[in-house]
């Protein structure tokens, strides 16, 4: 099933072949293996072991820990590195359809595969603080830092308030997806992400920014 990946060097240097270098091939593998894992359903956080993965990636368990210090780190890495490049933040001169369409991708993931290992992550977790901690600096503040960007051609542009709260706006947005994905108790569905993007961006925060120049004029 894991892709054989020789790691020892030769003790005299060899002409590389096209491709990915030994090194990277071996990280792929890993990173594949962890994934593969974690996509079952039967399968979680605790039952996941170094062994297992270096075994499916056709490495030494010291290669793994070479690169990631923790399986909480790991899992984090491997996720993120699933999903990145779907993720990332458009720029079509709107920031609602920016937003909007980060969220629709991010709800597509949700309700893949991918979304049993976020599931995975959430809830082991709660017990775990450094399977969260990892999550939260590996997955969730690279995006962060983009919506931030995101939010400020907004605010550029005069679609949103100067005086906005980026983190206050962004758990607003996204707060809701994680609670329907998390408790199903509704569908998440990009009419939920349109709706949501609609009356946080397009329906509160003008209201605030209006209250805020009254407050400015001393109406």
């Amino acid at each position: 099933m894991g892709m054989k990946v020789n790691i020892h060097d030769t003790e005299t240097p060899v002409k590389r072949s096209p491709g990915r270098p030994r090194s990277e091939r071996a990280r792929q593998a890993i990173l594949i293996s962890t994934l593969g894992f974690l996509e079952q359903k039967e399968n979680g956080f605790a039952n996941l072991t170094i062994e297992y993965v270096a075994a499916q990636a056709g490495v030494g368990k010291a290669t793994v820990y070479r690169w990631w210090p923790t399986k909480a780190a790991l899992v984090a890495d491997a996720f993120a590195s699933s999903v990145t490049q779907k993720l990332h933040f458009p720029d079509t001169g709107s920031v609602c359809e920016d937003i909007a369409q980060q969220m629709r991708q991010l709800v597509k993931i949700f309700r893949s595969r991918r979304g049993h290992i976020v599931s995975a992550i959430l809830g082991a977790g709660q017990s775990d603080s450094t399977l969260i901690s990892a999550f939260r600096d590996r997955f969730l503040k690279p995006r962060r830092v983009e919506a931030y960007a995101t939010l400020r051609r907004g605010i550029v542009r005069g679609e949103l308030p100067e005086a906005l709260d980026l983190d206050h706006v962004l758990d607003a947005l996204y707060g809701p997806i994680y609670m329907r994905f998390l408790l199903k108790h509704d569908g998440l569905t990009p009419e939920f992400v349109d709706q949501q993007c609609q009356l946080i961006l397009h329906q509160t925060l003008p209201c605030v920014a209006t209250r805020s120049l009254s407050k400015a004029s001393g109406k």
